[in-house]
C-alpha cells in the first residue's frame, strides 16, 4: 500500500541546512537583519548579482562562519518555514569590522565564549506557530553539545516585537551600543542591544 508523502514524514522538523539551500537562507538572513544583511551584502564584489544572489553564494560555501554549514532549517510538511544560524564566538571581530562605521556597533558587542545566534527568521506564513521557540530550543541544545554556557544574540532596539520574543526566552541585556544610520537599515536610530542567557 502507498501513502501520501506528507503521512510518511513528521508535521515539523529541524536539521542542518543543505548547500542547495543557500537561497532559501539568503532569503530568510534578509528577513532576520533589519537591513543589515544588505549593507554588508552590498559591500561584496560581486557585481551583477541580486542581493539575494550574493548572499546565496556567501551561504553556499563551506568552512567559514558564514555558511550553510552553520544553519538549521526548521521544515513544516517538508517546506522550509524558518532557520536560525549559529556559531561560537571564539575572539574578538576582524578589523575590517571595527573599521567600518556602520558594523562597529555590532564589532563591539560580541560576546566571547558564547554561541552566537546571528539570524532567526521564520517566513510570514509560518508566523505564530512556535516555529521560532523551536528553534531556540534547538539552539540551546546546540550550544551545550559545544560545551558553551550562552547563547548571544544582537537584537535592534526598535524591533520592540523581537525584543520581547528574546526576553520571553530568558535573554538579559548585557550592553549596548548606538545604531550608526544607514539607508538600508530599517532603523535610523536606537541602540543595538546585546542580549545572553545561560543554556
Amino acid at each position: 500500500m502507498s501513502y501520501p508523502l506528507s503521512a510518511l514524514m513528521p508535521k515539523d522538523q529541524i536539521r542542518r541546512a543543505r548547500q542547495d539551500e543557500a537561497g532559501e537562507i539568503a532569503r530568510l538572513f534578509l528577513i532576520s537583519s533589519d537591513g543589515l544583511a544588505a549593507y554588508i551584502w552590498s559591500k561584496m564584489d560581486m557585481p551583477g548579482l541580486t542581493l539575494e544572489e550574493v548572499g546565496a553564494a556567501r551561504y553556499a560555501r563551506t568552512g567559514t562562519a558564514f555558511s550553510f554549514e552553520n544553519c538549521h532549517v526548521a521544515l513544516r510538511w517538508g517546506e522550509i518555514a524558518g532557520m536560525v544560524h549559529t556559531f561560537p564566538i571564539e575572539g574578538s571581530a576582524d578589523d575590517s569590522e571595527k573599521n567600518d562605521p556602520v558594523l562597529r556597533p555590532y564589532a563591539e558587542l560580541e560576546d566571547p565564549g558564547s554561541l552566537y545566534v546571528s539570524a532567526l527568521a521564520v517566513h510570514e506564513a509560518y508566523r505564530n506557530l512556535g516555529i521560532g521557540s523551536r528553534l531556540m530550543e534547538h539552539v540551546y541544545g546546540i550550544a551545550r553539545s559545544l560545551g558553551l554556557q550562552r547563547v548571544s544574540l544582537i537584537c535592534f532596539e526598535r524591533n520592540e516585537a523581537a525584543l520581547r520574543f528574546y526576553r520571553r526566552q530568558g535573554f538579559q541585556e548585557m550592553d549596548r551600543r548606538p545604531i550608526v544610520p544607514h539607508p538600508t537599515l530599517h532603523y535610523g536610530d536606537g541602540d543595538a542591544i546585546l542580549l545572553a542567557r545561560n543554556c
